[in-house]
């Protein structure tokens, strides 16, 4: 089997306002075993948002879940306050299988007078799994601006069509070098914080089918669970910045081969090490 695990972490911040990176290493490993961890709201050399310890989270949790190599993706990076260090926050993947091709995508930032919004990324991330090279992407999209959200989906499409486009025309590469063909399969998991609501203009256009040939996505949850309603992953325990309520905004979603293979969907309802409740998704291996 091959497990992955989503969760939008904030920094490491708990709902009782304390930050602690040991208690979201712990929350990871009572999950249960996993290949590849996406992790959002992560920062390095920020120490605005760290209690002044201006720490790299990245390598702090890469040391607190040994076995795992870190692969981190940074939605902005800019002048900081920690010296000879540059401020980031994004998205890091950390894998237990090799990792055999990352990429790092940018995602759109249109222009929207009055509404606050930052830099978003995606992290993509192909390993070894059973069966060949597993194809993982994950994402944060910006919180504020729907119309932000929108353009971010299409881009995240623009690229699944771009790998399943150059999976069908590979010609002849040369088998070494630069040009040589990069494992980057068609299939795909993609996950993250989509800040997005089930049904919502966001969260449908991720599943619209494609006109030429690209395998579409489904909504992982619907396919373990049937027309269960998705379990809320926000606003569980954190009332004060969601006073809506529990609500779902965090999916896997997965390419229609890759689904077949799915056995469980689950969220972590107990946890408040975050205000966002972590996801485990376990794929069956593939049929010998």
């Amino acid at each position: 089997m091959t497990a992955i695990v989503t969760w939008n972490a904030q920094s490491g911040r708990g709902v009782d306002g304390r930050l602690d990176l040991d208690r979201c290493a712990a929350v990871i490993e009572a999950l249960g075993e996993a290949d590849v961890i996406c992790l959002q709201e992560v920062i390095r050399f920020m120490p605005d948002l760290d209690d002044g310890a201006g720490e790299d989270q990245v390598a702090a949790l890469a040391a607190r879940l040994p076995g795992f190599e870190p692969l981190f993706g940074a939605a902005f990076e800019r002048a900081g306050q920690v010296p000879g260090r540059r401020a980031q926050y994004g998205n890091l993947v950390l894998a237990r299988a090799p990792i055999l091709f990352v990429n790092r995508h940018p995602l759109p930032q249109p222009a929207e007078p009055e509404v606050k919004h930052m830099p978003r990324q995606a992290t993509e991330v192909v390993i070894d799994a059973p069966g060949g090279p597993l194809r993982v992407m994950t994402t944060h999209l910006e919180y504020h601006s729907a119309r932000q959200r929108l353009a971010q989906i299409r881009r995240l499409r623009t690229l699944h069509q771009e790998a399943a486009a150059n999976e069908r025309t590979r010609g002849a590469l040369p088998a070494t070098g630069p040009y040589a063909p990069l494992p980057r399969p068609s299939d795909c998991i993609v996950c993250g914080d989509f800040n997005a609501l089930p049904g919502d203009p966001v969260h449908a256009r991720m599943l619209a089918p494609f006109d030429d040939g690209t395998p579409e996505f489904v909504d992982a949850w619907r396919v373990a669970n049937g027309d269960a309603p998705h379990p809320p992953t926000c606003g569980v325990h954190d009332r004060r910045q969601w006073p809506e309520g529990p609500h779902c905004r965090d999916y896997f979603f997965a390419t229609p081969a890759l689904a077949r293979r799915i056995e469980t969907v689950t969220v972590d309802p107990k946890t408040d090490a975050s205000d966002h409740q972590p996801l485990r998704l376990v794929l069956a291996d593939p049929a010998a």
